[in-house]
């Protein structure tokens, strides 16, 4: 069957693998001989269990997590991340710190402001717009957590390295660029992510948190709430969406066996964000909108002279199967999403589509 596919640059939900659809799509009506389709099997039975414990493990061995780790399933997103925080560690007169870098981390703020709960803001890059990330940041000493937002899908912004907490537990929700690249999860207490953008479809979120953290989670809360209910029941107190889990399961064997590990995926991505950055930086047409030091590998925006000229682009891109090129609709402008599903091959050619329109309306 011949496919009508387009190069496929949305933020999110965004490109899957070709090789994951295709198992998908073989697979959908009889999963693993079951007579069923995996929207159809029982969360209860060997055949949804296996599927689960395979994700957990090979998500384990791609961030090399020891057993101090739960890898757990929660629905809601990263947003319901934001709220679940502040209530499962914020209590009894405790505080956190928070780096705000833009949308997703002011929306982080404002559940713990909702709650009434105690937290300090230690840095922000709001006085440049969110184009940048802050450094040389003081941390509290006595806080219970250090959040951050490891990547700004909207701003084109990346943690490069990460910041020196002092030894409070840090807290990243990275739904843009989880398994981008190798991680020290030791710096790590709990790292989030909505799998709709890097790792899977719509309706997940993977929660990566340590056995310490979850000894703060007071008992009080509703059990849907908090982190220990996810862990003591490996993610199925209730019925777990289990099309997206098994969507990510796929997505990590696909990095596991066909790209090889997520050192090899680093190399790509930077090949990628390399070859896409070298052009903008050539050019005097397109303009990059993130510091250099701060530039996003998964989320690369930029500006051209005009906004006309930027709606023209869009339509453009679109009907040479270019999508998704549209900046956020709060910012404008033009971003191409290259997660670790889009190829190094899609970004030549996006290249060589901008080389094109700038030389036909530059």
């Amino acid at each position: 069957m011949q496919l009508n596919r387009i190069l496929n640059f949305n933020a999110g939900p965004a490109a899957l693998p070709l090789i994951v659809l295709e198992e998908i799509r073989d697979s959908f009506l009889d999963f693993k001989g079951s007579g069923m389709s995996i929207t159809e099997v029982s969360h209860r039975s060997k055949w949804f269990d296996d599927v689960i414990n395979d994700a957990i493990e090979r998500t384990k061995r791609l961030l090399q997590l020891d057993d101090k780790f739960k890898v757990l399933f929660i629905q809601g997103g990263a947003s319901m991340q934001f709220a679940m925080m502040p209530m499962n560690f914020l209590h009894n007169g405790k505080t956190a710190d928070y780096v705000n870098t833009g949308t997703w981390s002011t929306k982080a703020i404002k559940e713990a402001e909702i709650q009434g709960k105690n937290f300090n803001v230690v840095a922000s890059s709001e006085d440049s717009n969110f184009s940048y990330i802050p450094k040389n940041i003081n941390f509290n000493k006595d806080a219970v957590y250090a959040h951050i937002t490891s990547n700004n899908t909207i701003k084109g912004t990346q943690w490069a390295s990460f910041p020196d907490t002092g030894g409070v537990p840090m807290i990243a929700d990275m739904s843009s660029d989880i398994m981008c690249r190798p991680l020290d999860m030791d710096k790590f207490g709990m790292i989030y992510a909505g799998a709709q953008k890097n790792i899977g479809p719509a309706g997940i979120c993977m929660v990566i948190i340590r056995d310490d953290m979850l000894g703060q989670v007071p008992d009080t809360l509703p059990s849907m709430l908090k982190y220990t209910t996810y862990a003591s029941k490996n993610s199925m107190y209730n019925t777990p969406p289990c099309f997206a889990v098994y969507t990510v399961q796929l997505v990590m064997k696909w990095l596991e066996e066909t790209i090889g590990g997520l050192d090899k995926m680093a190399e790509l991505n930077d090949e990628k964000a390399g070859l896409l950055y070298d052009f903008i930086d050539s050019s005097d047409f397109y303009n990059g909108t993130a510091a250099t030091d701060s530039r996003s590998l998964m989320n690369v925006t930029f500006r051209l002279p005009s906004e006309d000229l930027e709606k023209k682009f869009v339509g453009d891109a679109m009907e040479n199967k270019l999508g998704g090129l549209k900046g956020h609709r709060s910012v404008g402008g033009c971003r191409a999403s290259i997660y670790n599903a889009a190829t190094k091959e899609g970004v030549a050619t996006l290249v060589d589509f901008m080389k094109t329109f700038e030389k036909e309306n530059g």
